[in-house]
């Protein structure tokens, strides 16, 4: 051999040598970097999990309020007893063809039923709660308590979690170089230590954390406005990545990986660097106009006007979207079926179902709510319903609706199936809404007229509550500052 070739043998060897000991390396970091937890604590999952390579995933994004260790600083260990509670709550929703993502916002101050759960560490069972805050679900059984919560609340299937502290916000932001928040007037809030001016700024490290922790500055000082402002940063860092080419550099995956890693929880079923990096080369060619920020429609609790619960019917037609698989940025477009929606049920028994036991019309909450802007319609209908057997019934003025839908609470799905069956509406307008006592035929515009449900207005497509995304990852939106925290 040549001695100018055994020379270049020799230097690619060397090269390649250090290339897998570089490689190596990084994988070992990134690897012992990863703290998981379990999925669940305790509740069974409905279906098989899904390919994080191919399949449609949810990933439930969760910000602890733990005061240990370098967040120790925030307050002491008292603020944040058990496992912590969950300072943001998100599912990310990614879609199968990897062209859309969905981020619904949980506010922590949601009052929802807790399912049992059971610590996994300590072998400890907390029994199930109702009208609890959803940021009090991790603080006892642990991190799989909370996604048995969401899967409950929203009828889907978490696939993985993530689970970040203080430190990581501040660590992402310094990694990625600031990121860009707009503020309508400057403000100061002396609880997170937030201070802004009016107009654009570029937010890293302390600021960055102190515009996400904010309760107070922007809006009218609920957890809402908190929301909408840390969407608008998530909108912001992912414009930024998207416009930097980060997904697509080597160099620049690696530092925000060391960084995330190090102060991340995740699943165990997500807790591998070759998992990790599927999802997120999944997520680089999606355009950011298909990246849709949403926040769960809420009212102001009965019990306690400082919580919320969820507004109905706004809830139920959300998740009942999400569960088809719908475009919320465009919600006629074609949607793909999803193996989260199951079929309404059926007034029908199958040959393999066993038999459904009578019940007794007469004594069946049923309720008309009338949506469709014709006085009178609902009396109508309730007309119709108690010719049909159905004579505990009410009615109600609605907000205005294009589409009709039966919602029906636990345990009334094959009253339900009657209902609409009574009234010609199809079994596809049928949605489970918890919040609902009995069953609720909200009645809307394609439904005017008749006491029975049209070919007309027997179409398909989902009901959405108006203005359900509150921006794209492409808007750029500038934050309201609440009147009472502005700098003069």
């Amino acid at each position: 051999m040549p001695l100018w070739l055994k020379a270049v043998t020799g230097v690619v060897a060397l090269v390649l040598v250090a290339a897998a000991a570089f490689a190596g390396f990084w994988f070992f970091r990134l690897q012992t970097n990863i703290s998981k937890a379990p999925l669940n604590a305790g509740g069974e999952s409905t279906e098989s999990p899904g390919n994080d390579a191919t399949g449609r995933l949810q990933i439930l994004i969760l910000g602890s309020d733990t005061r240990d260790g370098k967040n120790s600083e925030y307050g002491t260990a008292d603020d944040s007893t058990g496992y912590g509670k969950s300072d943001v709550m998100m599912l990310m929703d990614i879609s199968e063809d990897n062209k859309r993502v969905n981020v619904i916002s949980f506010p922590r101050d949601l009052l929802v039923d807790i399912p049992d759960c059971k610590d996994t560490k300590t072998k400890k069972d907390y029994p199930a709660r109702t009208g609890v805050m959803i940021n009090e679900a991790m603080s006892e059984a642990g991190i799989g308590c909370a996604v048995d919560t969401v899967n409950k609340l929203t009828g889907m299937q978490v696939d993985h979690f993530m689970m970040a502290d203080f430190n990581a916000v501040k660590e992402l932001s310094n990694a990625v170089g600031g990121v860009d928040v707009c503020i309508s007037d400057a403000v100061y809030d002396p609880d997170s230590r937030l201070r802004l001016p009016a107009g654009t700024s570029s937010v890293q490290g302390e600021m960055a954390l102190s515009f996400l922790r904010t309760r107070h500055a922007f809006a009218d000082g609920s957890d809402l406005g908190r929301i909408k402002a840390q969407q608008g940063f998530l909108s912001s860092l992912t414009r930024k990545i998207k416009d930097e080419g980060t997904l697509s550099d080597p160099a620049k995956m690696l530092k925000i990986a060391d960084v995330v890693t190090q102060n991340l929880t995740v699943d165990d079923g997500l807790a591998s660097v070759p998992t990790l990096l599927t999802i997120g080369n999944r997520l680089k060619n999606i355009d950011i106009s298909k990246v849709a920020f949403v926040a769960v429609p809420t009212t102001p609790a009965p019990v306690d006007p400082n919580r919320l619960v969820i507004a109905e019917p706004a809830g139920a037609q959300l998740f009942s979207a999400l569960r088809k698989n719908v475009d919320l940025t465009d919600p006629t477009a074609p949607t793909t079926p999803s193996p989260t929606e199951s079929a309404p049920p059926s007034a029908a028994p199958t040959e393999t179902a066993p038999p459904v036991p009578p019940y007794n019309k007469a004594i069946q909450p049923v309720t008309v709510a009338n949506g469709s802007g014709v006085n009178g319609r609902a009396q109508e209908l309730v007309q119709a319903l108690v010719a049909g057997g159905f004579t505990q019934t009410g009615q109600f003025l609605a907000q205005p609706v294009a589409k009709s839908a039966v919602y029906y609470g636990n345990g009334f799905a094959d009253v339900a199936a009657d209902v609409a069956a009574l009234l010609g509406i199809p079994a596809t307008l049928m949605i489970p809404a918890p919040g609902v006592s009995g069953v609720q035929v909200y009645v809307g515009s394609d439904f005017t007229t008749g006491t029975a449900y049209g070919a007309a207005g027997g179409g398909t497509a989902a009901a959405l509550p108006q203005d359900i995304v509150n921006q794209t990852a492409g808007d750029k939106v500038c934050q309201q500052a609440n009147p009472e925290l502005i700098v003069r």
